[in-house]
């Protein structure tokens, strides 16, 4: 199964000095081209289509092609961003930017829904994860169209329109018209569900998103002491990892909470909880669903691990590894995958998913604080306060 998602999901901005690649007046590929036949074969490709192709192509166009595709035969998620890509790709992690607000996968070559953001367009217009985009404004998508154009074509200017043609399982393609907004995703929001029993959903990872978690939560927890919170990562695809770390670290007493290799000895990280703990132990169920990838699982992994929390819903994403933005000249960017990650007990979840502890069907809108899921985490929450009240009898 291949997997891309398009938006920022664990990704750690890895600035360098100098340029890139050794990219300096000449490129390596060019000064050692006489004694290469693939630095040769590519320098005559790019003169026949220059000089033979049915249409004028434009050097810099086919040079960011060539770029593009090298990337692309390493795997799903490494990608060259020009300064287009990289400007929307730095935009969505301060939560503002322009579209009709889903983020976008490609699954066994089709250009799948992962997550509808809450309160956007998509979400407003039916869209669900699973959802396979067919045609853009009537236009066929290609097997072989690449991911990031079909974002572009997904985006446009505020208040336009655009129709997006969807096939849900075995039925039937349908035509939705959605009008392209600013997407401002507010990444943290919660409520009590009762008193003494919190609910936050966390849609995804910005760089504010532990801090207003934290704040949310010492909140609810002003009037009644907390004694039990839903954590709703559903349809949440990941984000900063740093942030995901903070929020669990927030919830964890001690010990590691994520974990990442690569090929490089500077891959090698741990990241360890440093005693918050800030509901004292207090029982945790978290939602996940197919829609929560990345940092999301990170979480989930994390306390799931440690036996902090109970797991509720289906199978996560499967998206394990972690891809760093290398900024090159001209303000463009190579997103590499540069290392895997591994949860506590030193699980890979890429392209497995965190498996829930109790396996809950949902159906109807997913940002539905009031969905049944939420009725069964909070029973089960109940459920443990009460179990350790009579054990302290």
């Amino acid at each position: 199964m291949k997997l891309s998602p398009i938006t920022l999901t664990g990704i750690v901005i890895s600035m360098v000095t100098g340029v890139a690649l050794g990219i300096s007046g000449h490129s390596w590929w060019l000064t050692e081209r006489s004694e290469s036949d693939h630095a040769r074969a590519f320098d005559e490709v790019l003169s026949q289509v220059q000089l033979n192709y049915v249409e004028e192509v434009g050097r810099d166009e086919l040079m960011d092609q060539a770029l593009r595709g090298m990337l692309d035969g390493l795997d799903s998620y490494s990608d060259f961003l020009d300064t287009s890509d990289f400007n929307d790709l730095q935009a969505e992690t301060t939560g503002q930017f322009g579209g009709i607000g889903i983020e976008l996968g490609k699954v066994d070559d089709a250009f799948t829904v992962i997550t509808p953001l809450d309160g956007t367009p998509a979400s407003r217009s039916g869209l669900r994860s699973g959802d396979r985009i067919v045609a853009v404004d009537q236009q066929e998508l290609k097997t072989g169209s690449k991911l990031i154009d079909v974002v572009h074509a997904l985006r446009g200017e505020v208040g336009s329109k655009v129709n997006v043609t969807f096939q849900r399982g075995d039925e039937a393609p349908k035509t939705a018209t959605l009008t392209r907004a600013v997407i401002e995703v507010a990444s943290v929001r919660g409520r009590l569900l009762e008193p003494g029993f919190g609910y936050i959903r966390i849609s995804q990872f910005q760089t504010t998103t532990s801090e207003d978690f934290a704040n949310l939560l010492a909140e609810l927890g002003s009037e009644h002491k907390l004694n039990g919170l839903v954590l709703d990562l559903r349809n949440n695809p990941g984000g900063v990892l740093q942030a995901s770390v903070d929020v669990a670290d927030a919830l964890l007493k001690d010990g590691l909470i994520v974990y990442t290799e690569g090929r490089l000895p500077s891959s090698h990280l741990r990241y360890r909880a440093s005693g918050r703990d800030l509901l004292k132990g207090a029982p945790i169920a978290v939602l996940i669903n197919q829609g929560s990838a990345s940092a999301a699982e990170i979480v989930a992994g994390a306390l799931q691990d440690h036996g902090r929390a109970m797991v509720l819903g289906n199978t996560s994403y499967g998206k394990g590894s972690v891809q760093s933005v290398l900024p090159l000249s001209g303000q463009r960017a190579l997103k590499l995958t540069t290392s895997y990650y591994y949860t506590p007990h030193g699980r890979s979840i890429h392209e497995m998913g965190i498996e829930p502890d109790l396996i809950v069907d949902e159906a109807g809108n997913v940002a539905d604080q009031n969905a049944p899921i939420v009725d069964e985490a909070l029973a089960a929450l109940k459920r443990e306060h009460q179990n350790r009240l009579h054990a302290r009898l």
